[in-house]
């Protein structure tokens, strides 16, 4: 059973002005299997000030997303001291350093994806994805985005439609939060 590949997740982040979207869908599948249809991979913490998103091994997003949880209270809910420090001690641990998963972190000023390579991006254009049909999402988000004035809410939700439509890992059990910065 170890030599079945885990895959499932598209996570899909969209800022556009004052409001930021994370999208996730729900379908998580064991080789060729579809084993659950509602994952919720998308989640705020923090009081709702900050969405997170993951893509990977259930337990190890899991995982992940406490040890995040964890740098934020280190970093006095700093985003991206915290993003940093998950990343650095993701990269250099001999146990994390095999966790297979990849998170976006947002909250009403910046997003950021951290992967276990020591990576903290922050992407071009207002979008991020991640996940078996991130490449999707993505592309439909940017072309959306730069041809419409859709909600960064609505714009996530048709770039997850896109990925669904195409990548065989990718469900429309979507859960969608959004944050916008107070005026």
């Amino acid at each position: 059973m170890s030599s079945i590949q885990m895959r499932g997740t598209t996570i899909c982040a969209v800022r556009r002005e004052n409001e930021v979207t994370i999208a996730g869908d729900g379908q998580v599948t064991l080789g060729d299997t579809v084993m659950k249809h509602g994952a919720k991979k998308v989640r705020k913490i923090r009081n709702d000030e900050i969405i997170i998103g993951f893509a990977g091994s259930t337990a190890d997003a899991m995982s992940l997303f406490e040890m995040f949880e964890a740098k934020l209270d280190e970093h006095a809910g700093n985003l991206t001291r915290a993003a940093v420090g998950l990343a650095k001690e993701w990269r250099t641990d001999k146990y994390l350093k095999k966790l297979e998963a990849m998170m976006i972190v947002a909250d009403v000023t910046r997003t950021l994806i951290i992967s276990g390579n020591g990576d903290v991006l922050e992407p071009d254009a207002g979008v991020a994805a991640i996940g078996s049909g991130g490449n999707y999402a993505k592309s439909a988000a940017i072309a959306l985005l730069r041809h419409s004035e859709h909600s960064p809410r609505d714009v996530a939700t048709y770039a997850m439609q896109v990925a669904a439509e195409t990548c065989i890992y990718t469900n429309t059990s979507f859960t969608i939060e959004s944050l916008e910065a107070s005026s």
